[in-house]
């Protein structure tokens, strides 16, 4: 009775709750939020400032009692009340033409495969405390699969990469569940820490998190050949102490992104390794897919290629996989409730 009550004000949403972004899913509408995991908090007052977009802006352009910081680290919670206070805000946002004080939506929540069963329960928690009134939980490999229509609940193995920003998850899915699955804390965050590291170690320049990323957007690539193009980046001279700007080229950055590529490419041939024959089969005729923002880094689904000798792509729309996921999911709740976590119930209404 409640839940029907509630669900006349409620708009059901699906989320990816990502290290770097949070996308938001609303049933019936599709993607309404795409925006940073990033909340700005005065320590003064203990408010939220700012979240999402706003917050981002404010990265390293804060007084000191303004700390923008991400609640999120390596896919999992590590400040539970700022991400309550971030699920809320989303939450709010998608309510914001209905009467929010009865908005106590059903919530699909796409969480990494390797967290712990405390993380999880922190994940259900925030989003009840957020204001959900009924929270599912599914593996982000599971939901970028169903994302991209792949056959999860058919006979047949499925191998998915998601290099997102905090975590690697590479998983292969037959029959609604995970057969074999690898999760490394390599991604497109620790890339840009290696860029801040190069730039560090040959340049002896320092630069920041955003400037990192800029340039391995620009020039970033994980295979040799193609042009050898070039980047400018600013930062401050560790020994003058003053503002230098230097040029980097893709070599330059290739090798700065060497190891942690490497990483991400042993993760994948050590899950095929794990994975049984048949499986394998299939994989080689279907292929390996590739999702998140980290698979955009150009030649890196060739170098897995070459290095699996299996077929690899790049989904069509790499950074919005795992919340189409949840999205469908929500849009049929009832025949693809086996590919959601066991333990996952209904939330009552407190």
């Amino acid at each position: 009775m409640f839940s029907r009550f509630f669900s006349l004000f409620s708009r059901d949403i699906g989320i990816d709750l990502g290290t770097a972004n949070t996308l938001v899913y609303v049933r019936g509408s599709g993607i309404v939020i795409n925006e940073p995991s990033v909340v700005a908090i005065n320590q003064k007052t203990n408010q939220v400032v700012a979240v999402g977009n706003e917050a981002k802006r404010m990265v390293g352009r804060t007084p000191a009692h303004i700390v923008a910081s991400r609640p999120l680290v390596e896919g999992v919670i590590s400040d539970f009340e700022v991400t309550e206070e971030m699920m809320k805000y989303f939450i709010k946002k998608v309510h914001r033409d209905m009467w929010r004080l009865f908005a106590r939506p059903r919530v699909v929540i796409g969480i990494p495969s390797a967290i712990t069963e405390v993380e999880r329960r922190a994940v259900r928690d925030a989003a009840t405390n957020a204001g959900a009134r009924e929270v599912y939980l599914v593996e982000e490999p599971m939901a970028a699969a169903v994302g991209i229509r792949m056959p999860v609940q058919e006979p047949v193995g499925n191998m998915i990469v998601d290099i997102g920003g905090g975590t690697t998850d590479i998983a292969v899915i037959s029959l609604g569940g995970i057969v074999s699955a690898r999760n490394i804390k390599i991604a497109g965050d620790r890339l840009n820490q290696d860029i801040i590291n190069f730039a560090r170690d040959e340049f002896k320049i320092l630069i920041g998190e955003r400037t990192a990323e800029d340039v391995k957007i620009a020039i970033g690539s994980a295979w040799e050949g193609g042009e050898d193009a070039e980047a400018t980046i600013r930062g401050r001279d560790l020994i003058t102490g003053l503002p230098r700007e230097v040029v980097v080229t893709v070599s330059d950055i290739r090798l700065a992104l060497q190891r942690s590529v490497k990483a991400i490419v042993t993760a994948v041939k050590e899950t095929v390794e794990d994975t049984p024959p048949e499986l394998v089969s299939d994989i080689m005729h279907r292929g390996i897919v590739l999702v998140g923002g980290g698979s955009l880094l150009r030649g890196l689904d060739r170098l897995i290629e070459k290095e699996t000798k299996m077929p690899v792509r790049v989904s069509e729309d790499p950074l919005t996989a795992v919340v189409r996921g949840t999205g469908v999911i929500l849009e049929d709740l009832d025949s693809l409730r086996n590919v959601l976590l066991e333990g996952d119930s209904d939330i009552s209404p407190r």
